[in-house]
């Protein structure tokens, strides 16, 4: 049985990406900067048999063990296989199971669809033996999530608004005492998708056109940041995006709340660390989770406060990073 094994890192956004323009799938309404986070990781792995005669092939998607609903991923495994028929590929017509594992919790708002669908479209182009360019691949896995399109990278990337595929702007060695601290507060599922609360976003906050064209004055400011190795810089941009972001989502019509009093204390004591000269610049995303964007100097004694703080489960620690992989077999 043919087999094709992926391996990617979520795309953790500094400069956000939250809202899609209309009339094209996942492209985004505004421009997001980013890093892979190297230490968390999705595995999928894809196996395939011919299909009955007579009978279109199919997909089967389970993720963590348990089997999805193959609406999600329709799109990213037809444009895989119709690239594969195209090319006359000898699996383009093979019905496939696909099997993903996360190494962190899953929809719990830690960027698990930007590593997911990356890989994805990473064991497919693998199995059907497509030679696909890194842009290509990142075209394909946005089909899937627009922050996919930044996980076909690692490093620090670049996703413009209205671009259909991201790119990366400097190598995961161009910083690297950087690191990213993950503070979980929550491993539960998070109450709504980041697709449908970008959508609720866009049609019923009144802010929501102000986010976007206020978000494009941070882009220069974390991308020469990020040049200068400058993390005061970066972190105060950084926490803007963010800020601003979840003032749309607050505004929105019922209100987008990811937050939970956990978040809000981790945020508290990020403060508290910066008025003591630690560098613990924070962000969220669409979930309770906090992300500290540090230093190698600085991650112990952010850690030690965050394993004595009653809001979080657990921590996690990443170098910057992420490259992916997938191969054959």
């Amino acid at each position: 049985m043919p087999r094709a094994r992926a391996s990617a890192s979520p795309s953790l956004a500094l400069i956000k990406y939250w809202g899609k323009q209309q009339g094209d799938m996942n492209v985004p309404a505004t421009t997001s900067v980013a890093v892979g986070l190297h230490a968390l990781r999705t595995i999928t792995v894809v196996e395939g048999e011919p299909a009955a005669e007579g009978r279109p092939p199919g997909a089967r998607v389970s993720i963590d063990g348990m089997e999805q609903s193959i609406a999600p991923f329709a799109a990213v495994i037809a444009a895989l296989r119709e690239r594969a028929q195209r090319n006359g590929s000898r699996y383009s017509e093979y019905d496939l199971t696909i099997d993903s594992n996360n190494t962190f919790p899953t929809a719990a708002g830690i960027a698990s669809s930007s590593s997911g669908f990356a890989a994805l479209a990473g064991s497919l182009a693998a199995f059907f033996e497509l030679e696909l360019s890194d842009r290509e691949l990142s075209a394909l896995a946005r089909t899937g999530s627009g922050s996919a399109a930044r996980s076909v990278f690692g490093g620090f990337t670049r996703f413009d608004s209205g671009s259909h595929e991201a790119y990366r702007i400097y190598p995961a060695d161009h910083w690297p005492e950087l690191r990213v601290l993950v503070a979980i507060t929550d491993t539960a599922r998070k109450p709504i998708g980041s697709r449908a609360a970008m959508e609720r976003t866009r049609t019923t906050s009144p802010y929501y056109d102000a986010w976007v064209s206020d978000s494009f004055s941070l882009v220069d400011e974390a991308v020469a940041a990020i040049a200068g190795r400058d993390i005061e810089r970066l972190g105060t941009a950084m926490r803007a995006s963010y800020l601003r972001m979840t003032g749309s989502m607050l505004a929105s019509d019922p209100p987008v709340i990811y937050w939970i009093s956990q978040s809000i204390s981790v945020i508290h004591l990020c403060d508290e660390l910066r008025s003591n000269g630690i560098h613990a610049w924070e962000t969220m995303d669409a979930g309770p989770q906090v992300k500290i964007l540090t230093t190698a100097h600085d991650v112990p004694a952010i850690r030690t406060a965050l394993e004595e703080s009653s809001a979080v489960v657990h921590v996690l620690e990443s170098e910057i990073g992420g490259e992916p992989s997938w191969r054959i077999g």
